[in-house]
């Protein structure tokens, strides 16, 4: 395969980075502010809870200088390096300093190419190599404008990136089937143990169809007729205190486990490899087992996320997955109430009930656990909580299959990057 070498200024018309000056925000803009951070899996993922809003005349304020456009690449150029993805058709959002702006010329380089050349190990450690800063590293505009690549033509371009492209989306449309089932389960939870219309003795919706409500003094609020009610902790078995450990071997610090984060919460593929102390390792995670992050910023913004540990995510690690001293693992002491568990956490995460426990440790906001699992909360019938387990745990069997094959795919596609890049497989 034929290969030119050009400098990477050469093939775009233009380089350059987002925002750099101060910035407004408008809680009720239509438009949003991001950065870095939000390049995730190569796409652009937006909280629109959490994230910084601006109005649209900030909004063309700012692209008037980036000029912002479909078939854009984005790269990270500070914190994590060389996270991309490409944007796509009616975006409502532009970018911080924190972002570069790669315009490639459709004429000589497409944009899916591009982007999956730079994913590629050659170039990744080409970034990394160039950064440059004492505290934090930062890919400098001037250095992506004389970044080197070698390019096959428009023809070959296009299919290398179908290639890697079908990859891709099969591996998006497994993770829109997830997020569809994980909200079915989200649905069933809300309809059954929040707006209390789950199946009565005949099948019909309980308090539509005029089952017993009673007021509980310590809820300050109805609940139905013979439901418990007692604090969250009687839910748990134990809980799991976190162990942020060395980053390589130390003295006794020598028993080697992968460490959950609280940035970990949104991508369980990857997590760092820690060494602790033998005695230690009963903290490691079970399948059912949960780790909710404590540390970060508000509770509407990070803090407060949790996310279940599965057979996958045992497998992955070999059984060694620990939490770090960011976040909070615990165990439930009933299997069947593990999905009633995980439904009722997201709904006070989203809702922010009960979420107005926050010390100060460092300059970082930090959610009070222990405050919190003291609440009380109401507790369905052990039989109702089984019947909701015996269909969301087949949501959670499904999911796991497809996170499973998701990254089969995504070996395949890192495997076959170096390979397609460097001409050592040819496409027909």
């Amino acid at each position: 395969m034929e290969m030119k070498k050009y400098k990477l200024s050469e093939i775009c018309k233009n380089i350059t980075d987002g925002e750099q000056g101060t910035v407004v925000d408008s809680p009720n803009g239509e438009y949003f502010l991001l950065s870095n951070k939000n390049i995730s899996d190569g796409k652009i993922i937006i909280n629109s809870l959490a994230d910084r809003r601006i109005d649209k005349q900030t909004f063309d304020k700012i692209n008037k200088r980036t000029r912002l456009e479909k078939d854009d690449v984005l790269i990270s150029t500070v914190g994590t390096l060389g996270k991309l993805c490409i944007v796509e058709s009616n975006f409502n959002y532009t970018v911080q300093r924190s972002v570069g702006i790669i315009k490639p010329n459709q004429e000589k380089l497409i944009s899916k190419y591009l982007k999956y050349l730079l994913m590629s190990n050659t170039y990744q450690n080409l970034l990394n190599n160039t950064s440059k800063g004492a505290v934090q590293k930062c890919i400098f505009i001037d250095d992506l404008k004389n970044l080197e690549v070698s390019l096959p033509s428009l023809e070959i371009q296009q299919k290398i990136a179908t290639v890697l492209s079908s990859l891709e989306d099969k591996i998006a449309l497994n993770r829109r089937i997830n997020a569809k089932l994980e909200q079915m389960a989200k649905h069933l939870y809300d309809h059954w143990f929040v707006q209390f219309d789950f199946p009565n003795a005949e099948g019909k919706p309980y308090k539509a169809s005029g089952g017993k409500m009673v007021y509980n003094e310590t809820l300050k609020r109805e609940i139905p007729e013979g439901w418990e009610v007692k604090k969250i902790s009687d839910l748990l078995e134990c809980d799991i205190s976190g162990d942020w450990g060395e980053e390589e071997i130390k003295g006794k610090h020598k028993y080697k486990v992968n460490c959950i984060r609280g940035c970990d919460m949104v991508d369980m593929t990857n997590l760092p490899v820690r060494y602790i102390l033998e005695s230690n390792s009963k903290k490691l995670l079970k399948k059912d087992d949960f780790v909710i992050e404590i540390s970060g910023g508000s509770p509407t913004q990070s803090t407060g996320r949790i996310v279940q540990i599965t057979d996958e995510i045992i497998k992955r690690f070999n059984g060694k997955v620990i939490c770090s001293n960011f976040c909070h693992g615990i165990r439930i002491n009933d299997k069947d109430y593990v999905s009633y568990f995980l439904q009722m956490w997201n709904m006070f995460y989203v809702n922010n009930i009960f979420f107005n426990y926050e010390g100060k440790t460092s300059g970082l906001k930090n959610f009070q656990f222990d405050t919190f699992v003291s609440e009380s909360w109401y507790f369905p019938p052990k039989e109702l909580v089984r019947k909701y387990h015996e269909v969301v745990s087949e949501f959670r069997k499904q999911i796991d299959k497809n996170e499973s094959e998701t990254q089969k795919l995504i070996s395949l596609r890192d495997k076959l990057l170096p390979l397609l890049m460097n001409g050592q497989v040819n496409i027909m």
